[in-house]
């Protein structure tokens, strides 16, 4: 059951349906979103239906949702959502491309990057300085002085950071430097982190588990959204199948089914699930085509030294393509490109 908070409830309105709600023994979960509050209510659904929840000041509606995703599901909010990093929208009217390096190597090299990402068209960049990788001998990133090299190619360049975080400890620390936090596929059921995220005040990037289902994703979405965060784009990036052909299997069919579960916005991935260049753009086409809201794509000044998931890197002949695609779809479907802020550094 969700409660519905009126625009104008006040902080003592929202407190009292709280109060109620624990003294039927119940739990009472408080989102508070950029135009209403909603509560998401916990326990027995018997003993809330003996409350006159509606008759309460501030009250505006009383839900009953089936879904197991109570805050995140459209029939919680029939009308799709729109998240805004620093400026940047994602969701309905808008495509948007997020591109960068998959890891911060150096300065020049994610400055680079970051310019590459500008000409395919991208308005948010992408760079791991925390790098969870299959093998404990593989690079791990370069943990804060990333962030740092990631915050310094924000001023000169205006592209807000989207990066990970893999540890609940981390999260402040990342999203001191972060515009956009991103929860990565292995990362999809770590619900400490989950939670941790979802009390960071920034907006979260929720990569889909390589072996979850939609509804398991949508219920790890929940996870933050119970912190009080709604601001949650979801990104598919691809299962793991039975299929050797690609890095992973594309699962395109998962766009139209989250849009329609959830009221979130849906990117997709095409590097992580193609894991090889050439398939990128066809990739990034079928999304865009589908409906998705929008792309995150892998970019490297020198993809042959990367020091990460080179070989699906876009290089610069390939940001042209890209771009045109983006713009090309965008006005098909009766989108906006996405704009980058303006530099903050000349």
């Amino acid at each position: 059951m969700v409660i519905v908070m009126a625009p104008d409830a006040s902080s003592a309105d929202i407190e009292a349906v709280a109060d109620l709600v624990a003294t039927a023994g119940g739990e009472a979960y408080v989102t508070r979103g950029v135009s209403r509050t909603i509560i998401g209510l916990v326990g027995d659904v018997r003993h809330f239906e003996t409350l006159d929840l509606r008759a309460l000041p501030g009250v505006s509606d009383v839900l009953r949702i089936s879904a197991p995703y109570k805050l995140v599901s459209r029939e919680n909010n029939a009308e799709r959502s729109l998240v805004t990093v620093r400026g940047v929208p994602i969701g309905p009217g808008h495509t948007t491309v997020i591109a960068g390096p998959c890891a911060v190597e150096t300065p020049e090299q994610t400055l680079q990057a970051a310019h590459m990402a500008a000409d395919a068209g991208a308005s948010l960049l992408r760079g791991g300085a925390y790098k969870p990788r299959t093998s404990p001998y593989a690079f791990q990133g370069l943990g804060e002085a990333g962030l740092k090299i990631l915050s310094d190619v924000r001023d000169e360049t205006g592209l807000p950071v989207v990066t990970e975080v893999v540890d609940a400890s981390d999260v402040d620390l990342v999203a001191s430097y972060a515009d956009m936090l991103q929860i990565g596929t292995r990362n999809m059921q770590n619900f400490a982190l989950l939670q941790a995220a979802g009390e960071a005040g920034k907006p979260v990037l929720l990569k889909r588990g390589m072996n979850a289902t939609i509804e398991e994703w949508l219920m790890a979405a929940e996870y933050i959204a119970q912190r009080g965060n709604l601001d949650i784009v979801l990104c598919e990036r691809g299962i793991r199948t039975f299929e050797k052909a690609t890095r992973n299997t594309l699962d395109i069919s998962a766009v139209p089914v989250a849009q329609d579960l959830s009221h979130l916005p849906v990117i997709v991935d095409p590097s992580h699930s193609g894991g090889k260049r050439s398939l990128v753009l066809p990739l990034s086409r079928a999304a865009l085509a589908v409906g998705a809201d929008g792309v995150i794509v892998d970019v490297h000044p020198r993809p042959e030294t990367a020091l990460c998931d080179g070989p699906q890197a876009l290089v610069e002949s390939d940001l042209a393509e890209l771009r045109d695609a983006a713009q090309t779809h965008a006005a098909l479907l009766g989108r906006t490109l996405a704009e980058a802020p303006a530099p903050a550094v000349v």
